[in-house]
Order: C-alpha cells, then sequence, then structure tokens
C-alpha cells in the first residue's frame, strides 16, 4: 500500500501491530529512500564539518537544504548555470529544500509579512528580497531538490496572540494554492503542503483537513519545536498523524533529539530534520543512547574509550574521549569529528527503528530505549502519555 506519482513513491513495507510506526520506501528522483528517517541539514548546500562523500559512507540517503539563504548565495542565476544544488554541491542522492518561512521567525526583525509575501532585509547586504509563494516554488524549482516545501506563514510557536495564528493558519492554505500554481516541474519534485495552527487543535485540524483535499504527495506538520512544552508538543504531532492521507509520507518539521524521533516515529511520523546533531557537535557534544556526553569536561581527560564501543563511525574507531577532550573548542576537526559520530549515531537510530518495525518489535525497542533513558523509571510525563495514546505502556513488561 502506498501511493505512486512519477516524482515520488511510497511504499509501506512494514506496520507496527500496537503503535502507528511504520517501514516504507520512498522512491525520488535521485534516491530511493527508506523510512522513518532523519535528514541532516546543509543550510547552503553544505553540512558543516562534514564532505558530500562522508555524509554518503554514514548512510545518509536525503538531507536538506534553505531555499531562503540559497537563494541569496549562490544564486538562482549561478543554480541555474550550474544545473541545480545536486550538481553544485556535488551530491548524487536526495534532497529536500524549505521554503524560506521558517526565517519569518528566525530573522522575524529584518521581516515584513503581508498577503503578497516577505519582505526580507538581507542579512548579509541589507538589501530588500520579496518573498513571495510564487518567487519560492521559482527558486526551488531552480535548486531542483526532489522534495519541495510551500511557503508557510510562520509564527513562534509559543505565540499567543489567537487572531495573528488563525490569520498564519489560513493565510498558509491561500499560499498553498498559490505554490501549487506556480509550480513548473511537478514531475520531477514534489511540493508537501504544511500544517499549520501552533498549538490550537481546531486551527491544526482544520488546516489539516484542507491540506488532504490538494493533489500532492505527502505532508509536513510544521509550526512545532519551537520553545513549546513537550506536553502541548505531542499531541499537536498526534492530530496531524491522525488526520493525514495514510499512505503518504508525513514529514515532521524541524525535530531531532532522539527521544523526540522515537516518540514521534511511534506516532506515525515518517521524515525528520534538524541541526542539532552537527549544531551540538560544534560545542563539543557526542550523542549516545542515554544522552549526550560534554566531551569538554575535565572527566574525560584520560578517558581511552570510544565515544561509543557499538558505534561503527570512523570517529569511534579511531579516537578516543581523551584526544577529543584535548581537541574540543581548540581544533576545529574535533567538530568535524564529533559532527561524523552525531550523524552515525542519527542514521544507526533510524535504521535500527526501521529494522524493529519490520521484525514485529517496535514496542519492545521504545520500552528498552526509554528505560535506558530512565533506568529508574521516573519518566517524563509527556513521553509516558504519548506513547500510550498509540497504546506503548511504559509501564508494563
Amino acid at each position: 500500500m502506498g501511493s505512486t506519482s512519477i516524482a515520488l513513491t511510497f511504499n509501506v513495507q512494514a506496520k507496527c501491530n500496537i503503535s502507528r510506526a511504520r517501514a516504507a520506501s520512498m522512491k525520488l528522483p535521485h534516491y530511493e529512500v527508506e523510512t522513518p528517517v532523519f535528514m541532516p541539514v546543509g543550510t547552503q548546500g553544505t553540512m558543516k564539518g562534514l564532505l558530500p562523500d562522508q555524509l554518503e559512507n554514514l548512510n545518509c540517503e536525503i538531507i536538506l537544504g534553505n531555499t531562503y539563504h540559497l537563494g541569496n548565495r549562490p544564486g538562482v542565476e549561478v543554480l541555474t548555470k550550474v544545473g541545480g544544488l545536486h550538481k553544485f554541491m556535488g551530491w548524487n542522492r536526495a534532497l529536500l529544500t524549505d521554503s524560506g518561512g521558517f526565517q519569518m521567525v528566525s530573522l522575524l526583525k529584518l521581516a515584513e509579512i503581508t498577503e503578497q509575501g516577505v519582505k526580507f532585509k538581507s542579512p548579509y547586504d541589507d538589501t530588500e528580497i520579496m518573498l513571495t509563494p510564487e518567487k519560492s516554488i521559482e527558486i526551488q524549482n531552480c535548486i531542483g531538490a526532489d522534495i519541495i516545501m510551500q511557503l508557510d506563514d510562520v509564527v513562534q510557536t509559543t505565540f499567543q496572540d489567537y487572531d495573528r495564528i488563525k490569520e498564519a493558519t489560513e493565510r498558509t492554505s491561500r499560499w498553498l494554492d498559490r505554490c501549487l500554481k506556480a509550480h513548473k516541474r511537478p514531475t520531477e519534485q514534489s511540493i508537501f503542503p504544511i500544517v499549520q495552527g501552533l498549538l490550537n487543535p481546531e486551527l491544526r485540524r482544520q488546516s489539516a483537513e484542507e491540506h488532504i483535499t490538494k493533489d500532492v504527495n505527502g505532508f509536513a506538520i510544521g509550526g512545532l519545536s519551537g520553545g513549546e512544552a513537550k506536553d502541548d508538543f505531542w499531541p499537536m504531532v498526534n492530530l496531524g498523524t491522525e488526520i493525514l492521507d495514510k499512505n503518504k509520507p508525513r514529514y515532521l518539521m524541524g525535530v531531532g533529539l532522539a527521544i523526540d524521533l522515537v516518540v514521534c516515529v511511534a506516532l506515525g511520523v515518517d521524515m525528520f530534520d534538524c541541526v542539532f546533531p552537527t549544531r551540538t557537535a560544534r560545542f563539543g557534544c557526542a550523542l549516545i543512547n542515554t544522552g549526550q556526553l560534554n566531551l569538554k569536561q575535565k572527566q574525560f581527560e584520560s578517558d581511552l574509550n570510544p565515544i561509543d564501543k557499538d558505534c561503527e563511525c570512523t570517529t569511534c574507531k579511531n579516537y578516543t574521549r581523551a584526544y577529543l577532550h584535548c581537541i574540543v573548542s581548540v581544533e576545529t576537526v574535533a567538530c568535524h569529528l564529533i559532527s561524523v559520530h552525531n550523524i552515525a549515531f542519527q542514521m544507526r537510530l533510524m535504521r535500527t527503528m526501521r529494522e524493529n518495525i519490520k521484525q514485529g518489535t517496535f514496542p519492545q525497542f521504545v520500552k528498552k530505549f526509554v528505560n535506558d533513558l530512565h533506568p529508574d523509571k521516573n519518566y517524563p510525563s509527556w513521553v509516558k502519555n504519548s506513547l500510550m495514546s498509540v497504546g506503548i505502556n511504559l509501564l508494563e513488561d
């Protein structure tokens, strides 16, 4: 079962018999991606600290680029001349580009939002840029990513003004129609609508129900992971996966913490992206199943173990915690080495979840993963409640 088009074919291969988790293959023009999948973020066509061939060796199948920043540098003219971002950055696998909508939050002081679009003042040279739904799609058609995102009206997740949230939700739906009309490469690129509504269930439901009426190949859940409480976060994800088409991929934007990935896969999400693994590496933090190791701490100065004895990445095979402690925050190579490990950690986590879904052991995997994080069984309420909502009871053996 699944959906088929020239630009995207989604085949569900296995489902968890308790939760909403599923394993699928998503065939895209440049690569066939196994889901659930984590997509590392290469904002300007590059991953901080990693080369494209290293990402391939880490079994990354799809990565993310940023439309706003790529539209600024190198710009449409250069990308058109070279034949798109795949060729420009030397990446042969799948790409997804966001629309530039998130910059309404991250660059809010530089942005003016109207029905026409978003007027930005460039952070590079102070020139003004008007990003409309049509312009966003024009840039993304030029970039040539396999999956492209509609331009959405994004509001900070913790914002409280109902009228502004309602305006943004309804405008996002209107902008979707403009994006679909402007799309020039529908047989090569799939537009994903973005469900908005922040933390308001009625607006979320309205947004999702409008989007599922469109002829599209997949959907995104946006407007979350922006500082809201986890007890507010998971019901909005749950609502989205409840409503969105079960035969099409569902992408949760901006989520990358390991526990979030595990819970949201259980809730039925297929795709994730986040800057977290490489950003935290730049601060000397390495990811492990029980959380993070801050390698700047003195306790690691004579620790001759690898970051993770079960990890097969080149960093764990060749370098000790003591070595990394010695160079972290001093030598730029430390950021590179920890980034390699952190991306390997994310890839291994997603692969393990896919394997457990296919083997029918996903609920057991989830319980072990959460118990490794919380051996005292003092589970955060949001983790316990979210998993219970899809049939996984952490308190049962």
